[in-house]
């Protein structure tokens, strides 16, 4: 059997549309709390890059996002891409998510898959979004006051991604041989494969095979999903699967990025999902604000600060 190198998810990126909507979108309507406000650390736009999860930014309930509505830059949704975010709920929750999205002027239904009762929506621009009944899931919920959140309700973190692809085979080999991922279930729904996690059996993959639609946006775009970030804990484990990627062939795995709270690498697998394994500098998102204050206040990285008057003129106006 494949060592396991990954323990469950560490982040989950998008690209979205207004930062306003975004930020009221995750942290008002979802009930999570902001962990880092900062900007793109690639190429020369001006966008936000919003930090959204627990209270103290635990790895596995991170959703971060580009807002694009600025510069305009827009995709398409599609297949050989990342289709939908899930995010894990306690059970017997979803009757008060549908009610609440429903209320809040967000549609939403419930549905099933895998035997998972589901919370189904999309983000103000267009993302598919669910949010699944986990019976497994033992993580402590994101209890947020403000936003009217319980125990009883509240998000637990992230549940997984729904990938689709065109050919069913191919991915597999990349995500079972490769990553280390282990399927728990094959049927008319798809595929669903189960993250390895220390904690216990919450996060998936889950992979559809879609011939139908067209191919989906790759790039940095508004209303599409960028990547999902697998969390290996240390950089050890992080070479250690750049390298048994490179040695199966995938041999587009990236050199290290630093992206100052936590370094990464990124890889294309064959089913067209962008796959990130990162793993948390010690210093974690306190780096550069108090650990009791965190995502409160907008931040740059030491390399950029001779741009902040230009970056600051290019965002967005929005009230975080």
């Amino acid at each position: 059997m494949t060592a396991a190198l990954v323990s469950g998810f560490h982040h989950l990126t998008l690209s979205t549309d207004g930062a306003q909507e975004d930020y009221d979108f995750y942290t008002k309507t979802l009930g999570l709390f902001s962990v880092k406000r900062t900007v793109l650390f690639d190429g020369t736009i001006p966008v936000y890059h919003l930090y959204y999860g627990s209270r103290h930014g635990d790895a596995s309930t991170i959703i971060t996002t580009f807002p694009f509505r600025k510069p305009g830059i827009y995709g398409r949704r599609g297949t050989n891409q990342s289709r939908t975010i899930m995010q894990s709920i306690p059970v017997g929750a979803a009757d008060f998510w549908v009610d609440r999205l429903n209320a809040a002027g967000i549609p939403a239904t419930k549905g099933s898959r895998f035997g998972l009762t589901r919370v189904i929506f999309a983000h103000p621009c267009g993302i598919p979004h669910e949010l699944v009944e986990n019976p497994a899931d033992s993580r402590a919920p994101i209890v947020n006051d403000a936003a009217g959140t319980t125990a009883q309700t509240a998000i637990r973190g992230i549940y997984g991604v729904q990938v689709a692809v065109f050919d069913l085979d191919s991915m597999n080999e990349f995500v079972e041989g490769g990553v280390g991922l282990l399927r728990e279930a094959t049927g008319d729904e798809g595929r669903m494969y189960a993250v390895p996690d220390d904690l216990g059996p919450h996060s998936v993959v889950e992979i559809i095979e879609d011939r139908a639609s067209k191919q989906g946006t790759w790039m940095l775009a508004g209303g599409t999903i960028h990547h999902m970030a697998l969390n290996t804990g240390n950089e050890e484990n992080q070479i250690a699967l750049k390298a048994r990627l490179e040695g199966m062939g995938f041999t587009d795995v990236s050199e290290q990025k630093d992206r100052n709270y936590f370094k990464s690498m990124y890889v294309r697998s064959p089913g067209g999902a962008l796959f990130e394994i990162a793993w948390t500098v010690p210093e974690g998102w306190a780096k550069d604000e108090a650990p009791d204050a965190i995502g409160t206040s907008l931040v740059f990285p030491p390399w950029f600060e001779h741009r902040r008057a230009e970056l600051m003129a290019g965002l967005e106006e929005a009230r975080f």
